[in-house]
């Protein structure tokens, strides 16, 4: 039986066939459907963890209860649950562990360009690397048996295009042998890492990875395709795509694993290749190791450092050829929609009273992060998951008392959990006058609208308890709580005033769903009168994709992308909005 599947839809599959009983991960674009897959089946245990950390914990806890595990994340995520990593490389698993990192080349939707196969030599622990759907099924269960033959943790690097792009995938039936592991026994020297025993167990990781290097050598996922031409390329992941596809009559060296590296093969293509190129996104990661073995080749001389490659860049770089008179090659045009948020999102109206408060806005990751971009153009920094609240806190103490009383820092609710609550209690504890406004959408919007501890529901769609925000922050200390709402505009202006001018901290929780998870039964939507209409353009400046400047250079409203939310009618002072009578009119 076959299926056509995206590389995440694949691993979960991989995952189910393969015994795998307990799956964790946090969303994250591009590894989010990983779990979404995964959690579809029964008889896997699948779960949204507050944080990236939590989750790995949690799938070391299974994995020592004698079940394989698996975790997924993107390769931000793995930077929070790297402080386990580390140690887990040296405590080592009981049954299979495998450890799914989704990297974004491109940085389609993310903060850094990170390349996480250094993790695996970070860490000394063995590293695949999927080239499409079909291999992306079979590396889990290849993980899964290095983890349990090895005693290691096992890292499948997959990027953006592995994650979303699909391909003929052949299926299988579910094993019936659930775990490779054991019961849990009770092993201090191998498991509790004081320095007595972490220090053996770091000679043990460096025999380890000996030994690794001898499967490398063997394994059938490092392979040679010899060509016609004198041409050799080593590749691995989607770059070996993109080298096929740019150059078929090259030879090839395929290292579906790429950490530890298979040197007497790489010496044994090398020695043939009389022109050899080491194809690889961002760092040289490949390269460096090759050449440390005193192998010459040619690969960040000729290919970029940054941003995502293509078979046309590849083609143009390797063999000469000019992509612009190539007929073959497919034309690119870019795509120009502005970014926005949704007509009718709160966060418009919250963020341009933020901006006409002329305050200074420490962000988060989130849609939010979109209020940086014209017209709105509030958020001044945006770093990492939580970081607002500590750089708040960090600014709020050196700054001038002027300055200090501008400052608001601002995180969604996800994120919030994630790790906003510890800097949080930072806040509290060091006498910070921080006013925080938490944006609770009552969902993971960004990625998908995915549920987290404060929505109530789990990953398998199961009613459980939900944070209250609210007697959280006064748990914390926080003495000033308040719930506001985002549409109404006079109030919050007010609101946040009042905080600002406060010697204490606060914590402001704006309770306002995502319309794309409500998704409204009636709107009601405005029209701007001509008649009354100054063309100020202060509605324009929500950033509302609803509103656009039509002839004339006036404002007008789309009734077919207006939602009703009535911000522009509060921002415009010459009355000129109103409402769309039964007719349209």
């Amino acid at each position: 039986m076959k299926a056509f599947l995206s590389g995440n839809e694949a691993i979960a599959v991989g995952a189910y066939e393969n015994g795998v009983l307990f799956a964790a991960g946090y969303p994250g674009t591009p590894s989010t459907e990983i779990l979404e897959k995964i959690a579809e089946y029964k008889k896997i245990d699948a779960q949204w963890m507050s944080n990236e950390k939590v989750a790995l914990d949690a799938a070391l806890g299974a994995s020592l209860a004698g079940t394989r595990s698996l975790v997924a994340m993107k390769h931000v995520g793995l930077n929070v649950a790297s402080d386990t990593l580390m140690t887990l490389s040296y405590t080592g698993v009981n049954a299979g562990l495998v450890i799914v990192t989704a990297d974004d080349p491109g940085m389609h939707s993310s903060q850094n360009e990170q390349d996480n196969r250094n993790y695996a030599k970070f860490a000394k622990i063995p590293l695949l690397e999927p080239s499409n759907s079909q291999e992306a099924k079979d590396d889990v269960k290849l993980a899964l048996k290095i983890s349990e033959e090895f005693d290691t943790p096992v890292l499948i690097r997959i990027t953006t295009r592995i994650a979303h792009s699909r391909s003929i995938v052949k299926l299988s039936r579910r094993r019936r042998i659930f775990s490779g592991g054991k019961i849990f026994v009770r092993h201090p020297e191998k498991y509790t890492m004081i320095p007595i025993n972490a220090r053996k167990r770091h000679e043990f990781v460096e025999h380890r990875l000996k030994r690794l290097k001898e499967f490398s050598e063997k394994t059938g996922c490092n392979k040679i395709g010899w060509g016609k031409n004198d041409i050799g390329i080593i590749a691995s992941g989607v770059s070996y795509q993109y080298a096929k596809e740019a150059c078929p009559e090259a030879s090839f060296l395929k290292l579906g694993m790429s950490y530890p590296l298979p040197e007497s093969l790489i010496r044994k293509f090398a020695k043939k290749s009389s022109r050899l190129y080491i194809v690889e996104e961002l760092d040289p990661f490949l390269e460096e190791q090759i050449k440390a073995m005193g192998i010459k080749g040619k690969g960040k001389k000729v290919f970029p450092l940054t941003g995502e490659l293509n078979p046309d860049l590849v083609r143009e770089k390797l063999c000469k050829k000019n992509t612009k008179k190539n007929s073959g090659a497919i034309a690119r045009q870019p795509f120009l929609h502005p970014l926005s948020f949704c007509a009718g999102c709160s966060y418009a109206g919250l963020f341009y009273i933020l901006r006409k408060l002329k305050t200074v806005v420490i962000g988060d990751i989130g849609c939010y992060a979109l209020s940086a971009l014209p017209p709105l153009s509030t958020m001044d920094t945006c770093v990492s998951m939580g970081s607002s609240i500590g750089i708040a806190l960090g600014m709020g103490k050196v700054s001038r008392s002027s300055f200090r009383k501008n400052l608001i820092a601002v995180i969604g609710d996800s994120t919030f959990i994630h790790s906003g609550i510890t800097p949080l209690i930072s806040v509290v504890y060091n006498k910070g006058t921080t006013t925080v406004i938490i944006l609770d959408n009552q969902t993971t919007a960004m990625t998908g609208r995915q549920n987290h501890p404060g929505t109530g529901i789990t990953l398998k769609g199961e009613k459980t308890s939900k944070i209250d925000y609210k007697q959280l922050a006064k748990a914390l200390g926080i003495k000033r709580v308040k719930i506001i709402n985002c549409y109404d505009l006079k109030n919050i202006k007010v609101v946040i005033r009042q905080e600002l001018l406060s010697s204490q901290p606060s914590v402001l929780i704006a309770k306002n769903p995502c319309l794309l998870l409500t998704r409204r039964k009636k709107f009601v939507s405005f029209k701007i009168l001509d008649s009354k209409c100054i063309k100020c353009r202060e509605c324009l400046m929500l950033g509302c994709p609803a509103i656009f400047l039509k002839e004339h250079q006036r404002p007008y409203i789309n009734s077919q992308v207006c939602t009703g939310c009535a911000l522009c009618k509060q921002v415009c002072s010459r009355n000129a909005i109103k409402e769309l009578d039964i007719e349209g009119k």
